[in-house]
Parts: structure tokens; sequence; C-alpha cells
């Protein structure tokens, strides 16, 4: 069945926080309208969710079927691997001020620019891999902001287990997090090979001792996308 689509619009905002302009892919449902009010998914690796994860089309057909809530999505794309490793990882020079990006200059921009709800419960974060630690991250720092996270095979290590021991509101975060039983020897984008299976257990122990609403999930396969597009089906619906 075809499904009225929506629409995605190209922009660019410069970041004071980053020093550099910044792209972004926004899809607007098809029925798109400034009399209804709407969601945020804000995704991290952006372009990738739009072509591998196709999640613009998952979107077009639960919104059809009435099967989520009213919703944009903002896909920002990274320019090359350099730059995706600076910006998302733990320790990547640019980490924390694309996090402060996210929280400070994008989330302002897009409650001007559309009506949404002005609400952490509304908007949530998405990332696959580098870009599912730099959506926690950012979450953790800011859960009044952004009150949902969506994890698929996240990189996980020492640093961000402490940032969620350490959080003083678990209560405000819903957290969606899956990892593949095959992710033992991740082929990693500076060239190593790392164990992403253990890591993700040790913080899936983490959430589950405190009180976040948390979903968890380990799937028979690995750190691709052959298994993380079909996963949005359900993860879509269960935030949304």
């Amino acid at each position: 069945m075809q499904f009225p689509k929506g629409t995605i619009k190209e922009l660019t905002i410069y970041s004071k926080e980053l020093g550099e302009e910044m792209q972004l892919l926004i899809y607007l449902p098809a029925n798109f309208s400034p009399l209804y009010k709407y969601s945020l998914l804000i995704a991290q690796d952006g372009r990738d969710y739009f072509q591998l994860g196709r999640i613009g089309r998952l979107a077009d057909e639960y919104l059809y079927e009435k099967e989520i809530e009213n919703l944009i999505i903002v896909g920002v794309p990274y320019k090359n691997v350099e730059d995706r490793r600076k910006k998302y990882h733990p320790e990547g020079v640019q980490t924390q001020s694309y996090i402060r990006f996210l929280a400070h200059e994008l989330v302002p921009f897009l409650d001007q620019e559309f009506p949404t709800y002005h609400m952490g419960s509304t908007r949530a974060l998405i990332g696959d891999s580098l870009g599912a630690t730099v959506s926690l991250m950012t979450a953790l720092q800011y859960p009044h902001t952004f009150g949902k996270v969506l994890l698929q095979s996240p990189y996980v290590d020492q640093k961000v287990l402490e940032l969620v021991a350490d959080l003083p509101e678990p209560q405000l975060l819903d957290i969606y997090h899956i990892i593949g039983k095959q992710e033992t020897e991740v082929q990693m984008t500076n060239g190593k090979v790392g164990d992403f299976l253990t890591p993700n257990r040790q913080l899936s122990k983490l959430l589950k001792e405190r009180p976040f609403t948390y979903f968890y999930e380990e799937f028979n396969g690995n750190h691709t996308w052959t298994y993380w597009q079909p996963d949005l089906r359900r993860a879509l619906k269960m935030l949304f």
C-alpha cells in the first residue's frame, strides 16, 4: 500500500558552539499543519536514518494508520568518519560542544520554527553505535530537555557508565536499548576491533538498577543496519 508521503526539507543552521554550519534534514508528515502540535525525534547519523533506516517511510505508514503521535523527525548528518568521531565519541574533541549544540541551539531553533510541545517528555534522541552514545550522553546531561532516548548498539565505555550511575533524576528518562548477541568483534572506525556486547550488558544492568523507564533486548545479529532498520518498527511505536 502507498501511504501519503511526508516531505524532507534540508536546512542549515550556524552553530556558535561548534563554530560551523550544521546541516539538518527535517521530515514533516504528509498532513503537516501549524494547527497541530508535534513531538520531536532528533537523529544523529541523520542521513543514515533516512537512507538506510528508511525512517521517513516508516513514519508515513504509522502516521497514516494513526499508530504513533504527530511527529517531526530531524536528522543531523555527519560530514565524514572523522567528524563523526570528533562529535560523538565520549572522548571526542567536539563532543561536549555538540551536546550543547543539540540542547542550546537546535532545540530552541526547532521550537521556534515548528509547532512543537516545548516539553522534555515529547523530545527523543536516536542513534546507532557512536550516534547512540552521544544521544545517551546528551539525554543524561539534559534530562529536562530530552525525555526519551533510543539506543541501537551504543558504544559504551567507563565514562558512559559513570554518567548513568551519577544521574540524580533517572525517573525523567525513558530509554529503549538494543544490542546484538554477535557484537563481540565490531570493526570500529579507528581501525580497532571491539567487544560491544559485554559493556552493553553492564550498561543494561546499571539502567535496570535505577528507576529509568527502560526496555532492553539482545537480538540475534551483528553491528549493522540489517538489524537496526527492522527494529525501528517497534522502537518508534514504543516511544511514540
